[in-house]
């Protein structure tokens, strides 16, 4: 039995139509180089005359000098027409692809509806168009839109239009849940008949409306189908398509299938991450063996037992897909959640310390102030980081001053800053974007006399949550805070009835981490609340 699967991403153009997804031909190549990267087989970039982006992406992408087959979308030829004339088959064996993947109906209710021909001609349709690719010298794939909805109505006619493609020389025949409403039951059993009856490999396409999507590839493949097409982190129209995030893991670990080169599939995660910054998606921490989460441990019962074996709580090694084990400290912790995080550090810590109590203690008063270590290690690391050695401050605050203006229907931010730093004051000004801005300028510009690398160092994002709605503008928030620089990125935080505080108080974690991550020397400040007593308002 052929236990090698092909994967098709179809991030860049089914991908695309998901909401709030857009793409410019640069990202599109960038993603394309990291799908490459991965090893996926196919890359699908889009139809090459539906727009000038694609256009041009599939002119570009011919530098790119990709593995993977690089792969043009489009549908059968127009009715009542000729393939040799039509334009969008003319143009994509035009934009030089080696091979091509058609849509075309397989349910007869689209025939009459949407196509508004004859079930004759949409057969003639599929037949004309496969046999111009092949004379054409392309590889083509048959995607049979609506094919299990069009089965479950007209099992002989959907099969028809299997066999017209493979007459006229499909390469793949891939079966699509359009409307993602099929249960894996049905995609077996169907999957099975058309194994049987038909001789061109099979490949599956679904849909995610009833949350089905992997488990349905999953399904089609134990029925036999050979080949699976999916997003990356599922991106697509309305709830998404089957995501190669879960399904190559899932094929490959679980199921003994091989997808990709076993040193490909660790770079599963960061390429998850990579094509999530580039589409400016959020990406759920929960996401299943690529999330920032999904080996993420915080109970302490949990926690005591994956110390021993990380067996007992994780059903792989986070490893295998490029992730990595965290262990989240919070006002659930136990004293194992710390000597956890302690023994990352380097920190000589053990459960009869009564450092580790204390910090356990200091921790849930914390969290419930507002604070929230889950999201910033780094501010946690600090924490342990004081707590657990004798620190040595290179610099402490002494005051800032804030000063906004509304000038010629301009806002202007300034910030003052006087720091001690070895014993040395300093005092700068300057401004910024807003508040924020303008305090971040002026800490580093005190600061990168001393240490230039601070200039390497940048915010890259900000985020404000309210803890107390109730209490309208004088609630207290929380800030969070991500900072990018020396090849790493961080999280700090802060709590405060006043946002400029909060956001005061992660900036100096932000670069007290940094200064730690250059010279490996702890910075003297004391954490949260106690630092607060530094500045003079």
């Amino acid at each position: 039995m052929n236990r090698n699967i092909t994967i098709f991403d179809t991030t860049l153009r089914d991908g695309t139509q998901g909401e709030g997804i857009s793409l410019s031909a640069d990202d599109k190549l960038k993603i394309a180089q990291k799908l490459d990267a991965l090893g996926v087989h196919y890359i699908e970039g889009g139809n090459p005359g539906s727009n000038s982006k694609d256009i041009e992406f599939f002119q570009r992408a011919k530098s790119l000098g990709l593995t993977a087959k690089l792969t043009a979308f489009g549908s059968t030829r127009r009715k009542n027409s000729i393939a040799e004339q039509d334009a969008s088959l003319l143009r994509i064996i035009e934009s030089g692809v080696p091979a091509a993947t058609l849509v075309g109906k397989a349910w007869d209710f689209h025939v009459h509806t949407a196509l508004q021909t004859s079930l004759e001609e949409n057969l003639a349709m599929i037949f004309d168009s496969f046999a111009f690719l092949k004379r054409s010298g392309m590889e083509a794939m048959y995607d049979a839109e609506h094919f299990f909805d069009g089965y479950k109505n007209n099992p002989e006619y959907a099969l028809a239009a299997l066999r017209k493609a493979q007459e006229g020389g499909a390469d793949w025949l891939v079966l699509c849940d359009t409307n993602g409403g099929t249960m894996p039951g049905e995609i077996h059993e169907i999957v099975s008949r058309v194994a049987q009856e038909l001789s061109t490999p099979i490949g599956i396409h679904t849909h995610n409306d009833c949350e089905l999507a992997v488990a349905n590839s999953l399904a089609a493949i134990g029925a036999g189908a050979r080949q699976v097409q999916g997003t990356i982190n599922g991106y697509g129209e309305r709830c998404g398509n089957a995501n190669l995030c879960s399904i190559i893991p899932n094929l490959q670990l679980k199921l003994g299938y091989s997808c990709l080169p076993e040193e490909k599939l660790r770079a599963l995660t960061s390429t998850a991450r990579f094509v999530s910054e580039i589409a400016n998606v959020h990406m759920p921490v929960g996401q299943a063996f690529v999330g920032n989460a999904a080996f993420a441990h915080k109970g302490g019962i949990h926690v005591s037992a994956i110390m021993k074996d990380s067996k007992t709580y994780e059903h792989i090694q986070p490893e295998l897909v490029g992730n990595k084990q965290r262990i989240l400290v919070s006002e659930l912790a136990g004293q194992s959640n710390i000597i956890s995080k302690a023994v990352e550090m380097g920190l000589d810590v053990n459960a009869n310390n009564e450092k580790t109590k204390a910090i356990i203690d200091r921790i849930k008063e914390l969290e419930h102030q507002g604070y929230q270590f889950e999201g910033a290690d780094a501010s946690l690391e600090l924490l342990l980081r004081d707590a657990f050695t004798e620190s040595v401050s290179i610099f402490t605050v002494e005051s800032f001053k804030m000063h906004v203006e509304k000038s010629n229907g301009n806002m202007i931010s300034e910030a003052i800053v006087k720091l001690n730093v070895g014993g040395q004051q300093v005092y700068t000004a300057a401004e910024g974007n807003g508040p924020v801005n303008a305090l971040d300028n002026a800490l580093r510009k005190a600061l990168v006399q001393f240490y230039p690398q601070i200039e390497n160092i940048h915010l890259s994002d900000y985020k404000v949550r309210v803890l107390s709605e109730k209490d309208a503008t004088a609630a207290k928030v929380r800030v969070l805070i991500e900072s990018t620089g020396l090849d790493n990125t961080w999280s700090t935080v802060g709590v405060s009835s006043n946002v400029i505080e909060a956001s005061w108080e992660a900036l100096l974690d932000s670069i007290r981490y940094a200064l730690l991550q250059m010279d490996r020397v702890e910075i003297g400040n004391p954490p949260a609340t106690e630092r607060l007593g530094l500045v003079n308002h």
